[in-house]
């Protein structure tokens, strides 16, 4: 082909040929500088990109096809000249890319980025919510978060590395009450597990309502809702379970009206409680560390998280713990104001969404 090219001063001439000639499973386009670049048929910008080098593909914003701006799906053609728009940086792949990029290199240094970032986000969020459980616990995180102490807990666990375990906290595998046991228990052998401290009463044991006025009666917390001080409830006397305490907005609330009492939240009594947010956003690089950053400004804890993403979207599931809903609606107040968070939900157990006002 280079030969070819020598031989044809004509441009028209060579591309013509170029065109007619070459086999129908692969396209030969150019570098701005000349260079022949063989890539398989349906190839785009991307692909020619990753081609070129893999620093060139993560830092790809455009292309320009014959000194024209295409998008990044475009099927290159044969003798078609491609100029890759780059950062200066490293922007990182789209997660869409993958739904039209056709090389195997291309395909495999996208899918290895995606998962080093998921990959470092999930391990920075694991760090904060054991660092959380050790104070919480009266204990230094620095100290119990070492090199040393991780790997041989991760060692003990099963796992090579620290950060693998690390990465199995945050991706939800291993909760970090177990596994900040477990590191008290490599450091400090003599102590099996993590002490019991006296913690603010959690939702679902007896007190922190009033029903009918009248404190310390037999009531739990319906699961269902997850109701917390300053949600509007109502008490449902349940068969043998004393009374039952829902959000008035509970889609499983009996209707069964006669069982209904009144309950007011006995502002004496201080708890902490389970409210669940789903937050639906535009999929970007450290999206998941904006999020926590805005949590742990609040001294909030986290005590489930599930995340997935689709079609460049985040759907992120954050369990915290809250002692009135004013504390969510600040949370909600802050999520609001990060970039490329669409929309946030409060989840009940039925998975039904009800929006927080603030």
């Amino acid at each position: 082909l280079l030969e070819w090219q020598g031989e044809t001063r004509d441009a028209d001439e060579f591309f013509e040929n170029l065109r007619v000639n070459l086999f129908e499973d692969e396209v030969f386009v150019f570098t701005p500088k000349g260079d022949v670049k063989s890539l398989p048929a349906g190839a785009t910008p991307v692909d020619f990109a990753y081609t070129v080098h893999t620093h060139i593909g993560h830092r790809c914003l455009g292309a320009k096809v014959n000194n024209r701006l295409v998008p990044l799906d475009y099927k290159l053609k044969n003798g078609d000249i491609v100029q890759i728009l780059t950062a200066k940086q490293d922007a990182g792949p789209s997660r869409d890319w993958l739904k039209f990029v056709v090389t195997s290199k291309a395909k495999s240094r996208i899918r290895q980025w995606l998962r080093e970032q998921s990959r470092d986000e999930y391990i920075l969020l694991a760090r904060e919510q054991l660092e959380k459980e050790l104070k919480k616990n009266g204990y230094e995180p620095s100290e119990y978060l070492k090199a040393d102490v991780l790997r041989e807990t991760a060692e003990r666990m099963g796992f090579v590395a620290g950060d693998d375990l690390l990465f199995a906290v945050g991706d939800g595998k291993l909760t970090p009450r177990a596994v900040a046991s477990r590191l008290v228990a490599v450091k400090d052998p003599e102590k099996k597990q993590l002490p019991v401290l006296p913690r603010d009463k959690p939702a679902g044991s007896p007190g922190g309502v009033k029903v009918q006025g009248v404190s310390n009666l037999a009531v739990r917390f319906s699961r269902c809702c997850n109701p917390v001080p300053g949600d509007q409830v109502v008490g449902y006397v349940t068969r043998g379970k004393g009374v039952a305490v829902h959000r008035v907005d509970c889609s499983n609330l009996p209707k069964d009206a006669e069982r209904f009492i009144k309950v007011e939240w006995d502002a004496e009594e201080r708890g902490v409680y389970p409210l669940t947010l789903k937050i639906e956003a535009v999929d970007r690089r450290n999206l998941l560390i904006d999020i926590m950053n805005q949590m742990s400004l609040l001294k909030l804890n986290v005590t489930a998280a599930n995340i997935h993403t689709d079609k460049g979207m985040a759907f992120l599931d954050f369990t915290i713990e809250v002692s009135h809903l004013d504390q969510a609606r600040e949370l909600v107040g802050k999520l609001k104001m990060i970039n490329g968070i669409q929309r946030i939900f409060r989840v009940n157990k039925s998975r039904k969404r009800k929006r927080i006002t603030q």
